[in-house]
């Protein structure tokens, strides 16, 4: 994509949601960690920074890099920026403003209060209700920065600096109890970035398909069928760029729902005319399950199981096409790449997924991950 915005995460619940947004007003959006290295950003159209939980005078609290206030796009022009809720105190915080803790922590509506003309609250009618979830606020603004919009307990509820493109809010634009909040994301992406707003995932798939072509070439890839959206979706798209190249395993592990053995077969084989290697493992799997009660344990069991029988399937493709597939498709989303890079402040432990880092390190395929970037309804 060569129009992208990047999201900064902090930590916030609200994070994928900013990316929604960011994409809904057609431009392309990541997450990144609030740690990553300004290298990151050079070819962006625009920073957002995200909320967070923490408070900007908590010890290891998230900071932000001065080198961000700096940071210039590929055309020598200022990088914009836009700090929601933490990623404005943050802001307020690095320049010299004033940040202070609330008297009670505020969670809910507000009105805003629009004292100056902007692009950022362009098109946003004045008494608007905007949604708050902070504890801390920012109560003094920064040299050169001017406030341009407040509520009743919000001294600062929309700031912007006086010559650079660097703005931030109190509020959430991203949740739909802020009234107007696409149109705040469309003004910063279209009016304030300068992007074009012509994203869209189908733009996505068009390019995607081009990409696997150009990427596989003459050679073979794989991809283990569940039958779900991901991977089916997948499995139609990587055949629609190389063909009869693709061979997809499908595994039956005794937990398909009931018909679904036969429906996937019909479907992939007769009607989409992909082929397919479907193999039996039932039995095999739920006797190693068996008397095992542990969520992440089954998990575990499950996945090395899969591993045993995608490996002796692949040597049976091997054998039939007289050479090594190459590529290992998977059906991985986006909400999962971001489950393994996200800033999450101290130590958290969440599920395993199957599609990060579930594959031994010793595979010996490159991996092929055409939604990596796409959440799963832009799939759909």
């Amino acid at each position: 994509m060569d129009e992208r915005i990047v999201i900064l995460d902090f930590g916030a619940q609200y994070t994928q949601l900013i990316a929604r947004r960011i994409r809904e007003a057609g431009v392309f959006s990541e997450i990144l960690p609030c740690t990553a290295s300004v290298e990151n950003f050079a070819t962006a159209r625009g920073i957002v920074l995200s909320g967070g939980p923490s408070s900007v005078y908590q010890p290891g609290s998230p900071q932000l890099d001065p080198a961000l206030l700096q940071l210039q796009r590929g055309d020598g022009s200022p990088m914009p920026l836009l700090g929601i809720c933490y990623g404005l105190q943050a802001l307020v915080h690095s320049v010299g403003g004033v940040v202070e803790a609330a008297e009670h922590r505020e969670f809910g509506r507000a009105s805003l209060n629009i004292l100056r003309d902007d692009k950022l609250l362009a098109g946003i009618e004045n008494g608007s209700q905007v949604w708050m979830s902070h504890g801390d606020l920012p109560t003094h603004a920064p040299l050169d920065y001017e406030i341009i919009a407040d509520t009743t307990s919000a001294v600062i509820a929309g700031l912007r600096h006086k010559t650079l493109p660097h703005y931030g809010v109190q509020f959430h634009p991203e949740v739909v109890h802020t009234e107007g909040g696409q149109r705040i994301f469309e003004n910063f992406v279209g009016e304030i970035c300068g992007c074009r707003c012509d994203w869209s995932p189908a733009s996505f798939m068009t390019q995607k398909i081009a990409e696997i072509r150009e990427l596989v070439g003459m050679d073979h890839v794989i991809l283990g069928l569940s039958g779900g959206v991901d991977s089916s979706v997948a499995a139609r798209l990587i055949h629609e760029a190389i063909g009869d190249q693709l061979t997809c395993i499908f595994v039956n592990n005794g937990l398909l729902r009931h018909g679904e053995w036969e429906s996937v077969q019909k479907t992939f084989r007769d009607h989409f005319q992909i082929r397919l290697e479907a193999i039996d493992a039932s039995e095999r799997f739920l006797t190693r399950l068996e008397g095992i009660t542990d969520p992440e344990r089954k998990r575990v069991v499950i996945g090395n199981t899969f591993v045993h029988v995608f490996e002796e399937a692949t040597s049976a493709i091997t054998s039939a096409l007289g050479t090594k597939p190459k590529f290992l498709a998977q059906g991985t989303l986006y909400p999962d790449v971001i489950e393994s890079i996200s800033f999450k402040g101290p130590s958290v432990t969440i599920k395993t997924h199957h599609n990060v880092g579930g594959l031994p390190e010793d595979h010996p395929f490159e991996i092929l991950e055409p939604f990596r970037e796409l959440f799963k309804d832009e799939v759909r």
